[in-house]
């Protein structure tokens, strides 16, 4: 029998320890390559999805819009054809070649006497393209607004080339959703689905006609949600390839099911650069339900112009966080006027529904019912206020009138702020429709700084309301010089509270 030598016997040892040592491990599920297997096999078919009987099923469902409006003919280059149709195929007929100016003559323009006939006056001409996509069997289609906005007719081609002329129902700019129907039956509608269940990460994609490629399919995932880029729509965003052409298609979960209809991109070259934008579909089957049963849209009104609370703002008039949205104008004679809404308030409910962003409340307003009569909450000098408030019909835009005068009674002397005021006249005070307020006559240091200048109104400092110039430096004088402070300012019609910080 052979004899081992020592380093053998060292040797067969070390094997002996590793191998248990390996079995101990995979049988506790920590040797770190069989954990990096098995889960990322599982990852594997988890991120790794197959999208072809999800888009089977909904690629019927998706269509092709191209619309078409009434232009000056344009005499054609030679050959006969003119050389930059193609370009105007997808930017439209107003699309102006390189080199010359507009591409058609302005409205009312004088015809040249010299100049040749053209024949026609006016000629066909394509528009633009987008998509949509059938939300009902006999032949309702849900796309954007501006996919048909200007449009003198709309043409619809189906998966299988059947085209179709559709007429417009109803069409909200507000919200960019427009509902069109063609003269068919038995088309192959997409099922709603719940934009609220998406996750961030979640795979969609979207089926659409980018530069008028039809049936184009891409895919990503959900990158944010309730993305505001706007006054009644928090969108989702998704790194789903949409370009030109895509405005108008659906968006699509895992489940095939439509959760958004892609709306926008953003992009500092006018093509695809990784950020998308679709509408909850959700919030467009709202606006379809007036618009199928009216053909526009009514929403609620209170009359007031808002912007966000800033932290130094919040801090400033105790209300801790920022949260709500802070009241800036109120229109006379409306809602919020009314309910004794006042310029500097910070609105934190609106009936049942919590203001946590300036954003919601127009959200909130607008899908309220015109003559509903609800509570609206307001922060307001420290303390939260309850207001009865009757909701109006939205109808146009307007502005509560009164320009602030320049003339006071008693200049004050330059105080912390940086400021010099004067008293508010009380014939200024009945047309402005304030209780009190000093106007700036000069402006230097902290208040220069943060853009107040002379003709401003200061109505609050902090959570006291100002009544006098006298009064206004004494609360001056008494602030803490190391923590900022807020004063509420009125210029023209608008009213915004301006963070500044005294001078040490």
């Amino acid at each position: 029998m052979p004899r081992l030598s020592q380093p053998s016997l060292a040797a067969t040892a070390r094997n002996c320890f590793l191998a248990l040592f390996a079995a101990l491990a995979l049988q506790a599920g920590s040797l770190p390559g069989a954990q990096a297997q098995t889960p990322g096999a599982q990852a594997q078919t988890r991120v790794l999805p197959d999208f072809t009987d999800i888009v089977e099923k909904a690629d019927p469902a998706v269509v092709n819009i191209r619309t078409t409006a009434k232009a000056p003919s344009r005499g054609p280059a030679a050959g006969g054809q003119d050389p930059y149709e193609l370009f105007r195929w997808f930017f439209g007929p107003d699309f102006v070649p390189p080199g010359q100016g507009r591409g058609r003559p302005a409205p009312n323009t004088p015809k040249s006497p010299n100049a040749p006939d053209s024949g026609d006056d006016e000629q066909e001409v394509p528009r633009g393209v987008g998509s949509g996509f059938f939300i009902s069997a006999d032949g309702y289609i849900l796309t954007n607004h501006h996919v048909v906005k200007g449009a003198d007719d709309i043409y619809v081609t189906l998966t299988d080339r059947r085209e179709f002329k559709a007429k417009v129902i109803g069409s909200d700019e507000r919200t960019d959703v427009a509902l069109i129907k063609i003269e068919a039956s038995n088309m192959v509608p997409l099922k709603i689905g719940d934009p609220n269940q998406l996750r961030k990460g979640e795979w969609v994609l979207a089926i659409g006609s980018p530069f008028g490629l039809e049936s184009t399919v891409t895919a990503g995932v959900v990158s944010a949600k309730g993305r505001d880029t706007g006054d009644y729509l928090p969108f989702i965003q998704s790194d789903v390839a949409v370009n030109p052409g895509n405005s108008g298609g659906p968006l699509l979960n895992m489940r095939g099911e439509v959760v958004g209809i892609n709306s926008q991109i953003i992009s500092r070259s006018g093509g695809f650069m990784g950020i998308s934008l679709s509408i909850p579909i959700d919030d467009a089957m709202r606006v379809v339900e007036q618009l199928r049963t009216s053909g526009r849209v009514i929403r609620g009104r209170i009359g007031v112009q808002i912007g966000e609370v800033t932290k130094e703002v919040a801090d400033a008039i105790g209300l801790g966080r920022t949260t709500g949205a802070s009241v800036g104008m109120v229109e006379a004679g409306s809602p919020a006027e009314k309910a004794g809404i006042e310029a500097g308030d910070v609105i934190l409910k609106f009936g049942d529904k919590t203001i946590d962003r300036a954003s919601d409340l127009p959200r909130a307003v607008g899908d309220t019912k015109p003559g509903t009569k609800t509570t609206i909450q307001v922060w307001r000098r420290g303390a939260t206020r309850n207001l009865d408030i009757t909701v109006a019909e939205l109808q146009s835009d307007s502005a509560a009138t009164g320009k602030p005068g320049d003339e006071g009674s008693q200049t004050q002397k330059t105080n912390a702020l940086g400021v010099t005021v004067t008293d508010l006249p009380a014939d200024q005070r009945r047309e402005l429709r304030v209780r009190g307020g000093v106007v700036v006559e000069t402006a230097e240091g902290p208040a220069a700084r943060a853009g107040i200048r002379k003709g401003d109104i200061l109505l609050a400092l902090n959570n006291s309301e100002i009544t006098s110039a006298t009064q206004f430096n004494a609360l001056v004088a008494k602030l803490d010089r190391s923590r900022p402070c807020v004063v509420l300012v009125r210029r023209d019609d608008l009213t915004q509270w301006v963070p500044l910080r005294p001078v040490k």
